[in-house]
């Protein structure tokens, strides 16, 4: 069982990580939007909405290095591409604020920079505007980031895996990428290597893998849209784990987290529960603080049980911030924990 001194000493080796993100960068652009000044457009009679505010911030695998950067992890790569456009430019920047290296991130004619707009309206989120790449990735960029992958293999801690794209072969993670990690993992067992992906986590073999109980389910066709029964998920978990032959966490919301790890002929299933919160939430980005937190845990020497608690921490800190893609920082963390043990301690 972790204790204060234990979780102290595990996020304490965080600025000794080294970490490479491998995925789909978006920008995330918001518009705050101040329906009081909506004005008629003089060529079309449309209402003309006013943007009074405008801030952006690293998307999708970004929000993955955002949350390595709170943490305080020592060194985060970025692998992926961005186009030559304005957007681009400014996830550059963003990317430079919060200390990622660009070494291995390919700027390139051929691709467009994935980008989220999202106008903003009394603190509610409008209709979203997307850019998306939404042809295949040209084989000279694939080419580009495989040899940025093999290039920096032997010099980081892990390797994240953001699969964010929805379109096949359309992002970062093509087929040929996919097939290059998965390689790496058969030939580099000791290299940690980490996959979330919101299409295609069963096609993820050879690393550790991290998804959702919708994600689980449908890998086997068993997702009908409800909320699925704890021994389904614990089930496809073990499948799972029996397939990638590593071990498999399974997000489930506020029912925590469960932890399926292959042993000799089986699969040990822990589960880890969630922290209570209370009042309202916000779960934008709660899973790629989940990951964030579990990773660094690992690379510092933590048990993936224990790895998989400090992720629920991280979560339970990141859901408070209401109307943000959330981070949390090592001081945060423990002192989620230090409460958790206070209320803990008074159900007793």
């Amino acid at each position: 069982m972790m204790n204060t001194k234990r979780l102290q000493e595990i996020l304490s080796v965080f600025p000794n990580i080294r970490a490479a993100v491998v995925g789909d960068f978006f920008l995330d652009r918001y518009w705050n939007v101040a329906p009081e000044l909506d004005e008629p457009s003089v060529e079309t009679g449309l209402t003309a909405y006013q943007i009074v505010d405008r801030w952006g911030s690293p998307g999708a695998a970004g929000t993955v290095t955002n949350n390595l950067s709170a943490l305080g992890v020592g060194k985060i790569d970025a692998i992926g591409f961005i186009g030559k456009d304005g957007e681009g430019v400014d996830l550059a920047g963003y990317l430079d604020n919060i200390g990622v290296a660009r070494t291995y991130m390919l700027e390139t004619p051929l691709r467009v920079t994935p980008c989220y707009t999202k106008p903003m309206q009394n603190g509610v989120e409008m209709n979203r505007f997307d850019i998306k790449n939404r042809t295949v990735t040209p084989s000279v960029v694939e080419e580009a980031i495989i040899s940025s992958i093999r290039s920096i293999a032997d010099e980081v801690d892990a390797f994240i895996i953001m699969d964010q794209v929805s379109e096949p072969n359309c992002g970062v993670l093509t087929d040929n990428v996919r097939q290059c990690l998965i390689q790496l993992g058969r030939t580099r067992p000791k290299l940690l290597l980490y996959a979330d992906s919101r299409e295609r986590i069963g096609l993820y073999d050879n690393m550790l893998i991290k998804c959702n109980e919708r994600e689980a389910l449908e890998v086997f066709g068993l997702y009908d849209g409800s909320a699925p029964p704890f021994e389904t998920v614990k089930q496809c978990g073990v499948k799972l784990a029996e397939r990638t032959g590593h071990t498999v966490f399974i997000t489930m919301g506020e029912r925590g987290q469960l932890v399926n790890t292959p042993s000799g002929n089986s699969v040990k299933v822990t589960h880890v529960p969630a922290i209570r919160v209370e009042g309202d939430i916000d779960i934008c980005g709660a899973g790629d603080a989940t990951s964030s937190a579990l990773v660094s845990s690992l690379c510092s020497g933590a048990t993936h049980e224990e790895a998989a608690m400090i992720g629920n921490l991280a979560s339970s800190v990141t859901i408070r911030k209401i109307g943000q893609t959330g981070t949390a920082t090592p001081e945060e963390i423990l002192r989620a924990y230090k409460q958790l043990k206070i209320n803990n301690s008074r159900e007793r």
